[in-house]
């Protein structure tokens, strides 16, 4: 007996095929029962372990080397073919002293042969010849081993070219014969035969295929005559005896050319060539043992032994694959895959029971090896191809039931501990864990495990309740590990905070990594169920917690401790896959109460740090520039870091009740408010402290950049402030709860607050910077006009040009953008005072405006500095363009400035469309080739009577303005008429002149119109000017022909003064300029004796 439990079948010594005589046909329809070795039966009892005894290893040693020893046929291309090899293989797979094997080796030699046998299948023919004469066949085969001869020929491929050589050759009792098909070219028999055989070197297996011939009468084949080929075949059956059978064509093959396992179509051979094409024959043939020596071969089933061979290979290949630091991928080696094939195949075992034996031996060594899930899948999908439950006995369907429930025993043992067994360090751990899903699904799908164990609770639901179980089980594991060894309610906390990070760790792989694994293979999401337990398992916890400190005052590392649970819960709730996945609230809803207690710590910690932080940088800030770029000191960068930690504590927080959450961020301004201006004190004071007892200037000047800088910096820290705060969504969410008014007046409140003393700060230290330049530009301004007038002006701001230039380079390195902006703008309005006052005092000397005005002109573009200054918009001010103006007249020459004067009166001229004071009409025309200018005063009309007696005497005075262009000129009058308020006049009057002059700017016929007095001086009607450019003949080379007549108003000069007179007037030492000026002064005070009377 074998000597160790099994559960399954025994036969008698002569193993599966010992009751089978070999002179007994074995029909198709009978091979089940041989194809099924197991013919007793045993208890069932626990799947044994891979692992084998000395005594069961002997056993089964001593099978596998008698199963090599006694070897028959050719070998499979991708086999062993030495059997050296094969025995060294087993030596090292039973793991045997090379003394102890060879002791075997010749024990197993001494055993008694066994009988060799070729199992022949005739499995069909097609293309046989018709024989008959209704063109058909009733074809049979007698089939038989020839021992003690070769083949004819000795090649593999010769055959007997005779008839009946299996009747002839082989002995009755020895041949076997197959039903006869009736009326058929195709016919097929599905027959399996068992041969002995004792030399497989010369012996060979002999097939004829016949045709069964029954006596006829003739009418009977006349009957059946289709064609002239029956009736031929009619006259031949009459030359032979009756009931003699057609020989139809027959196979020889020696068995030494017989690989163990063959599956082919052979031709038919003819005994002549009459007709040598005679169809083929499809044949299986295996060559088997029967009555096998071996102990296990006597005392066990096939299969059970098999299947321990199996399991004793496989083990061996798994640990020597990591043995050699590499997993096995499930393939065999070729000495595996050839001993198990000659074993299989010397037992007769079929390819469902070596199936059944690979997924047996698989699953065992699956819950005791390391090796891939995958490696069940084959046998999974072998034994559902061919799965009969009828082939198995009953012993045989106990031990695979439970193969399937040990097996989905131990996966849901595996999967409940999915984390530990499948860890994500391991990269292949998510296709290892995909592959054993894989094979629990496919094995619960096979019709095998639904017949057998049709009680079994549906695979999604098992795996569900086992994550569930295991998620439990992992978070108590997670929370022992944690357990704090020191009591207490701080060290409680900490390990609390621990627990909640790796739930929260745990369940990101489990929603990346895991929950699309269970979703595709089972549509299980891990991701939920997994959520759903632990929040409830969490929540209970951290209630207590948090009940527990309520009780006493939070000192500050219980607070932080808390703060840091209390993110850690509120990242844990972020992950709620939402109500669509979940029936009910959550266990965490409304978790935030329970940390209420320790807001004001957190918010008093949060400021504390702060500015114990602030207090530290500024005390360690040397007030220098962090680089070329970075304009702004190291202090800067810290209270950066300040705010932005303070902004990610408020986010951090995100208190859910929106009016608490509304007093929180205020809170959280007002201390960063005050922080900007607690730092804006200290960084002075840094300031004071560092430049104390210091000569140099410069240093100072630097310190005060970089503290300037600081600010701005700040500034712009504290403006993002709204942003880095989302005011703008917690506006929206407490809305509906407070008044935009109460927002106003707290939030943006503060914040303009703080920006406003943060502005004031920084204009404080840019005019502070600001004066030290303004001293230097007035000082160079100053010395500007006290120049000698031989110096130029372009010579003279020099000075000046360099000192802004050195001064606004070092403070452009110095300050970033927007102080140096501000800075910029406080010095141009200040130059523009000085340049302002500059221009009062020296408003009688053309040589200092025109130095004033060059310097005006450079000083803007200094300021500009192509674009990196100031925008023109900030350039040309109010008093940058009074200046400008005035600057440009003072700088002008006498002359020019009356020049000037006529063209605004020309232009005045041009605007004037009233006849108010009445009206002059001319004509005036050039000739160039005379260089005359021709003047036909033709009449006046409308003038203003100015005499007591309601009329006036008018004349009209004639001058080419300005006289120093026509200084040979003198005035021309006309002839006065006597009371006539609108006379004709039709005087011409030529002046010689060239064309040059007239074409100037300002050039001008000036028309006076005077009412003459004879007792006083005359009277002031109006002035009238045509400017010279527009006569005919001075715009073109040709000579006017028809002068057409222009229509002047007549217009008084200013009442209020007129800016380039009084420029004028002030030159007192220009006696044309005071000539000039006396003149207008008279013509104006004539015109304000003279108004318009109403009416006209």
């Amino acid at each position: 007996m074998w000597p160790w439990p099994v559960s399954g079948h025994k036969v008698s010594a002569g193993g599966t095929c010992a009751a089978v005589s070999p002179a007994i046909k074995i029909r198709r329809r009978r091979v089940r029962d041989l194809q099924d070795p197991l013919a007793q039966t045993a208890q069932e009892l626990e799947p044994p372990s891979h692992h084998l005894s000395p005594e069961e290893r002997a056993l089964l040693y001593e099978e596998a080397l008698y199963t090599v020893l006694h070897r028959l046929g050719q070998p499979e291309p991708s086999h062993v073919r030495e059997a050296s090899e094969l025995l060294q293989y087993l030596q090292e797979a039973f793991h045997m002293e090379p003394e102890e094997h060879q002791q075997m080796l010749q024990q197993v030699q001494k055993l008694e042969k066994p009988i060799f046998c070729l199992k022949a299948t005739v499995k069909q023919a097609k293309g046989i010849l018709g024989k008959d004469v209704s063109g058909f066949s009733d074809p049979y085969c007698l089939l038989g081993i020839e021992q003690g001869v070769g083949v004819q020929g000795g090649s593999p491929g010769s055959r007997h070219r005779q008839k009946a050589v299996v009747r002839h050759t082989i002995p009755e009792e020895q041949t076997h014969r197959t039903q006869v098909i009736t009326q058929t070219l195709n016919p097929v028999w599905e027959e399996t035969f068992i041969l002995e055989f004792e030399d497989i070197s010369n012996s060979s297996f002999h097939l004829d295929m016949w045709d069964m011939d029954t006596v006829e009468s003739v009418r009977q084949k006349l009957g059946e005559l289709t064609d002239l080929h029956g009736l031929r075949r009619i006259f031949k059956e009459a030359r032979k005896d009756k009931g003699q059978d057609d020989f139809l064509g027959n196979v020889v093959v020696r068995l030494q050319d017989l690989r163990c396992r063959e599956d082919q179509w052979y031709p038919l051979e003819p005994c002549t060539e009459t007709y040598p094409d005679r169809g083929q024959c499809h044949l299986q043939f295996q060559l088997i043992h029967k009555r096998r020596a071996p102990a296990a071969s006597r005392s066990q089933p096939s299969y059970m032994v098999h299947l321990h061979l199996l399991q004793q290979l496989v083990s061996h290949e798994v640990t020597r694959h990591q043995a050699g630091s590499t997993s096995w991928d499930g393939s065999l080696s070729p000495q595996a895959a050839t001993i198990l094939f000659l074993h299989a195949t010397q037992k007769d075992l079929s390819d469902f029971h070596q199936s059944l034996a690979q997924w047996v031996a698989y699953s065992r060594l699956y819950q005791s090896l390391e090796f891939p899930s995958s490696c069940l899948l084959h046998p999974i999908t072998s034994i559902e191809y061919q799965w009969i439950q009828g082939r198995l006995k009953g012993e045989q369907l106990e031990e695979l039931t439970a193969s399937f429930s040990k097996l989905l025993a131990y996966g849901l043992s595996l999967l409940r501990q999915f984390r530990s067994v499948f860890p994500l360090s391991v990269p292949d751990s998510p296709a290892r864990l995909q592959s054993l899903l894989r094979v629990l699904v496919q094995m619960c799908k096979m019709k095998a495990f639904r017949e057998l164990c049709p009680d079994s609770t549906p695979l999604p639901r098992l795996v569900t309740e086992t994550l569930r179980t295991g998620t439990v089980q992992w978070f108590h594991l997670k929370q022992q590990h944690h357990q704090p060894m020191v009591p207490g309610m701080l060290e409680a906390g900490r390990a609390l905070l621990s627990l909640v990070q790796d739930i929260i760790g745990d369940l990101h792989q489990c929603q990346h990594t895991w929950n699309k694994i269970f979703q595709n293979t089972l549509k299980i999401d891990l991701f939920s169920m997994a959520f759903l337990e632990l929040q409830w398992l969490v929540a209970k916890r951290v209630q207590d917690h948090t009940a527990a400190v309520a009780g006493s005052p939070v000192s500050p590392e219980m607070g932080e401790s808390l703060f840091q649970l209390y993110v850690s819960v509120k990242q844990l709730c972020q992950l709620d896959p939402g109500p669509t996945e979940r029936d009910g609230v959550l266990a965490l809803d409304g978790f935030h109460r329970w940390f209420q207690p320790a807001i004001p710590s957190w918010l008093q910690k949060t400021y504390s740090v702060a500015l114990a932080r602030v207090q530290r940088a500024v005390q360690m800030d040397e007030l220098v520039p962090l680089s070329e770029l970075t304009k702004h000191s190291t202090s800067a960068v810290d209270l950066s870091t300040c705010f932005a930690q303070i902004s990610h504590t408020a986010r951090q927080l995100d208190w859910p009740d929106p009016e608490e959450a509304f007093m929180i961020t205020v809170k959280f301004v007002e201390d960063t408010c005050r922080l900007a201006l607690v730092y804006c004190s200290l960084i002075k004071a840094r300031a004071q402290e560092l430049s104390a007892g210091q000569k140099d200037q410069g240093q100072a000047a630097n310190m005060l950049c970089v503290v300037v800088n600081d600010m701005e910096q700040l500034r712009l820290v504290i403006g993002k402030l709204p942003t880095q705060l989302a005011w703008e969504a917690l506006e929206q969410r407490v809305g509906a709860v407070l008044e935009q008014r109460q927002l106003q007046n707290t939030l943006h409140a503060q914040l303009q607050g703080a920006l406003a003393g943060l502005g004031h700060e920084i204009r404080t230290g840019v005019r502070t910077l600001a004066k030290q330049l303004e001293v230097g530009i007035a000082k160079h301004i100053q010395k500007l006009v006290g120049l000698k007038e031989s110096v130029l002006p372009e010579d003279a701001i020099l000075p000046l040009m360099k000192f802004l230039e050195v001064k606004l380079c070092y403070l452009n390195t110095n300050l970033v953008q927007e102080n140096f902006s501000s800075l910029l703008t406080l010095l141009w309005t200040y130059t523009l005072t000085l340049l302002m006052e500059g221009a009062a005092s020296q408003r009688s000397c053309p040589l200092a405006s025109s130095r004033l005005k060059t310097a005006l002109q450079n000083l803007e573009i200094c300021f500009y500095a192509e674009g990196c200054g100031l925008p023109p918009a900030a350039l040309h001010t109010n008093t940058f363009q009074a200046l400008q103006r005035d600057l440009e007249l003072q700088a002008t020459s006498s002359r020019e400035l009356i020049q000037k004067y006529f063209c605004s009166r020309i232009q005045q001229q041009a605007e004037t469309a009233s006849e108010e004071l009445g009206a002059v009409t001319v004509k005036a025309s050039y000739r160039t080739s005379e260089q005359k200018l021709r003047v036909e005063l033709l009449s006046a009309s409308s003038l203003l009577p100015l005499d007591s007696n309601g009329s006036s005497d008018p004349f009209v005075q004639l001058t080419l303005e300005p006289r120093h262009e026509f200084p040979e000129l003198a005035p021309r009058e006309t002839q006065k008429h006597k009371k006539d308020l609108h006379p004709l006049f039709d005087e011409t009057f030529e002046f010689l002149v060239p064309a040059e002059p007239c074409q100037k700017d300002g050039a001008c016929l000036l028309l006076t119109v005077l009412d003459h007095d004879t007792l006083g001086a005359d009277d002031l009607e109006g002035e009238a000017f045509l400017p010279l450019r527009s006569v005919p003949g001075l715009t073109g080379p040709e000579e006017p022909g028809e002068v057409p007549q222009t229509r002047l108003p007549l217009t008084y000069p200013a009442l209020n003064g007129d800016p380039i007179l009084q420029l004028l007037e002030s030159r007192k030492g220009d006696r044309e300029a005071q000539a000039f000026v006396r003149l207008r002064r008279q013509r104006a005070k004539q015109a304000s004796q003279h108004a318009p009377r109403p009416g006209r």
